[in-house]
């Protein structure tokens, strides 16, 4: 009888590990599609806020890659990938904010009418992502801090059009600009909780 538990509970786990890494696949396609037209789109048309939330797609995939690698490993190697994703989302965050620095002085003002009709489709598509996300968000650390890194994309998305709206009425860089700065922190911040987290599971696990 309690070998027939286990074996159930062994085919659970293959199967859940299953679900969980046919999502992952979709939503990294997704993200890896979206970082270069975001990524060509705000260089053409120098928008800060496009450039950084490509950055964040591209960050996406990463950590959606490392969640697939691990997602048939244990709580150690998820907690471990959970760093990995906190590490990356830091590193990203301060180049962004650099970045913002940088165009105060030299670039010129963006074309709201593109920030505003890429940003719709990248919020479409991040809101599908979430979607598929949000049904495994319990599973484990694995889950739960890829599910964090696609709500922070719908806030990204969201401030990426307000700042359009914005750009396009005062006719200035500054939304673009402080949307910008303020994607930056939201990464670093969810960085810290995230890697706080992980930290934790490490300890309990030694």
């Amino acid at each position: 009888m309690a070998d027939s538990c286990c074996q159930k509970k062994g085919d659970d786990l293959k199967l859940l590990a299953k679900r969980q890494a046919g999502v992952l696949w979709i939503v990294l396609i997704i993200n890896l599609v979206m970082f270069f037209v975001e990524f060509a789109s705000g260089i053409y048309y120098q928008s800060l806020a496009l450039t950084g939330d490509s950055l964040d797609m591209f960050g996406d995939a990463l950590a959606y890659g490392s969640s697939l690698y691990v997602v048939n490993k244990g709580l150690y190697a998820k907690a471990r990938a959970s760093q990995f994703k906190a590490v990356l989302m830091i590193v990203l965050g301060i180049a962004f904010g650099l970045n913002a620095v940088y165009r105060v002085f030299f670039e010129a003002n963006p074309n709201p009418m593109a920030m505003g009709g890429i940003g719709v489709v990248a919020l479409v598509l991040n809101l599908i992502c979430l979607a598929l996300l949000t049904r495994h968000k319990t599973d484990d650390v694995n889950f739960q801090s890829v599910w964090l890194c696609s709500r922070n994309d719908i806030i990204a998305n969201s401030s990426v059009l307000i700042a359009a709206l914005l750009v396009g009425i005062t006719a200035t860089k500054w939304p673009d600009l402080i949307v910008g700065i303020s994607i930056s922190i939201l990464f670093i911040k969810s960085a810290i909780g995230v890697m706080r987290d992980s930290k934790l599971i490490l300890k309990e696990q030694n």
